[in-house]
């Protein structure tokens, strides 16, 4: 008998939830004249700045689970057009700090605002962003993506990983 599942596995779904996504949020933000991963750390500067954090770009990074040399690449980019500012971190000669301007501010609600209305429309078979269906899937995803990547398959997520 065959070890092959029937049907997609875990990973082509979200996999392809993810291209999904990544598609569905270009398209929302590009008239804003953003792209995903633009939106990705202007919006998580938008988040991290109203709790009172001036994030590095390593932090930053962290945070969106993009690469930081992505993170530095985007924040160069999106600098002279005036939406954020990066500043040397005076407590570390090797970090910088990033902040949004007040444009930045403004472009990083409008752009919230409109990937949310595509977040009501995308999670409307769940019941909306509001429902218990929806809170199991932010459960479960969460759950996967704080697995680490090199922990023997058997082994707990919690579980240290000795070397």
């Amino acid at each position: 008998m065959s070890e092959t599942p029937e049907g997609p596995t875990p990973g082509f779904l979200v996999w392809r939830l993810s291209t999904k996504w990544r598609v569905a949020v270009d398209r929302t933000v590009a008239p804003l004249g953003l792209t995903h991963a633009q939106y990705s750390l202007l919006s998580s500067l938008y988040g991290m700045e109203r709790s009172g954090e001036r994030p590095s770009q390593r932090r930053l990074a962290d945070h969106t689970g993009l690469e930081p040399l992505y993170v530095s690449k985007l924040a160069r980019a999106l600098e002279p057009s005036g939406l954020i500012e990066r500043a040397a971190d005076p407590d570390d000669s090797r970090a910088v700090r990033l902040s949004l301007t007040g444009p930045g501010r403004e472009a990083a609600a409008r752009a919230i605002t409109e990937v949310h209305r595509l977040l009501d429309r995308l999670l409307a078979p769940l019941g909306g962003r509001d429902s218990a269906r929806t809170a199991a899937l932010v459960g479960e995803l969460t759950t996967l993506l704080d697995a680490p990547l090199d922990a023997p398959p058997d082994t707990p997520p919690d579980t240290p990983i000795e070397e």
